[in-house]
This record gives structure tokens, sequence and C-alpha cells, in this order.
């Protein structure tokens, strides 16, 4: 599934959340080339965490079905500004496009309900916690963290805490079949969290270039640290905006 609206319209005008988004925006196309070689190699060897350097293991080659394949060399030793400087780097358009998405669909009302600066240090925090259980999950591991991945995962953690029954509208893909669906978003978002944990069981930690565990980690930070950042009367007037917690809607049309 993948979301293109809800069903809950903000209170503020979400200016992190769009100041996040380009800002992002302008760190891949600026500093990693748009994608292009080597500046997205470098971009990611430079300011990506990498597991295997934090903890002073060697970053060696990776063996693949089509031979070994190396990534950033080096040993470790410090570098954990990476950690934060991860959250800002991607791998790819649709890694970029896809977690962009995603922060505008929900970040705009978690936004609504914290205040700006608040929003900021929840962003933050929320991808350093999600990238950290990332990199204890697997501590030797050479393969370089990138992605606002964790960060946006803690949002819609949040999301799921304090609009449960706000009507999340998808595009439902099932092979040749395209359709329209429309779920509440603790449906949606429950059901995505349940993708990741099946995906770091069945497929590793990090299957197919992944970060399921960070994925993981962010939605639970999201969970637990929504009510500390959460302002009690923007959230009240947040919820006092129409369409929500509409359950009349179709689950499908």
């Amino acid at each position: 599934m993948f979301p293109y609206k809800d069903d809950n319209p903000t209170v503020l005008t979400p200016f992190m959340t769009v100041g996040i988004i380009a800002a992002t925006s302008a760190i891949w196309i600026l500093y990693q080339g748009g994608g292009a070689e080597p500046r997205l190699s470098q971009s990611v060897c430079d300011l990506g965490a990498i597991p295997a350097r934090l903890f002073g293991y060697p970053v060696q080659a990776i063996l693949t079905p089509r031979g070994p394949v190396t990534v950033c060399g080096g040993v470790g030793g410090g570098a954990w500004h990476t950690i934060v400087s991860s959250v800002f780097l991607h791998g790819g358009w649709f890694h970029l496009i896809g977690n962009m998405w995603f922060l505008w669909i929900f970040g705009n009302n978690i936004e609504d309900a914290m205040g700006p600066r608040r929003f900021v240090a929840f962003y933050l925090l929320a991808g350093v916690l999600a990238a950290l259980a990332q990199i204890f999950s697997d501590r030797s591991s050479p393969l370089p963290l990138v992605g606002a991945s964790g960060a946006v995962s803690a949002i819609m953690g949040a999301y799921v805490v304090l609009y449960p029954k706000v009507r999340v509208h998808s595009i439902l893909v099932l092979g040749f079949f395209i359709t329209r669906i429309s779920l509440p978003a603790y449906v949606m978002l429950l059901y995505w969290a349940a993708l990741q944990m099946v995906g770091s069981l069945v497929g590793g930690q990090s299957a197919g270039g992944v970060a399921f565990v960070a994925h993981l980690g962010g939605f639970a930070a999201g969970v637990v640290m929504i009510k500390l950042f959460t302002k009690p009367d923007l959230l009240a007037a947040a919820r006092r905006q129409p369409l929500m917690f509409t359950t009349s809607q179709p689950w499908r049309y």
C-alpha cells in the first residue's frame, strides 16, 4: 500500500516538515550529486553511519553472488557524528522520494501537535535512536546506514498513537490489479510495522539493503516519545478539526 492522502487537516502551517523535506532534497542534489557517481558513494562513505567503522572493526569486502563487493574502506574509531548526518543522506531517488512522501503525509499532523521546534527535536532524536538500533543489532556490519526511514518511522508510530482512526487513502497494488483503498491509520501503519518485523525475521536485519531494525526501532521510539513532545493545547486544536476520526467511509471505493 502506498498512501497518497489522509483525512486530517492541519491547524498550523507545517514549516518544519517542509523545511526538512527541502533540506534533505537539497543535500541529495547538491552534495550527493542526485545519485551520480562518484559523489553518491563518496557521500555515503564520508557521512553514512558504518557500524564496523564506529566500533573499530575493519571494513572489509562483502561476498555476493556476483563476487566480492568493496564498500567503504578503513578502520573505525570515532565518526559518531555520522549517526546524525546519515539521517539526511539517501541511496537513490526512490529512497529519497519514498521517505519524503511519507514524511509529508504524516509529518505535518505530528508537527501540528507539538509545534515546529519540538518537531525538529523529535525528528532528530528519533532518527538517532533508530540508527542506533540498527547499528547495535550488527556492530561489525560494513554496510553504510543512510536515510530518513528511521525518523519517518517514528513519525508513523506517533501518528498511530495520536490519530489512530483517521482515514488514510492509499493505492493498493496486487500484481496487475491496482485499486484505491481507505483504511484507519492504525490498520495501515500497524500492517506496515508487521511487514518490517517479518522482513527482519525472514530476510535478516538489513536484507536487501533495507534497515528493518532501524524501521522498527524508529516506530517504537515514536510510540514511546510522542506524549513527551506533544503540546496539549495544540493537540486539542488539531483534534477539533473536521473529518477527524470518521468511520463512515467504506474501506474500498
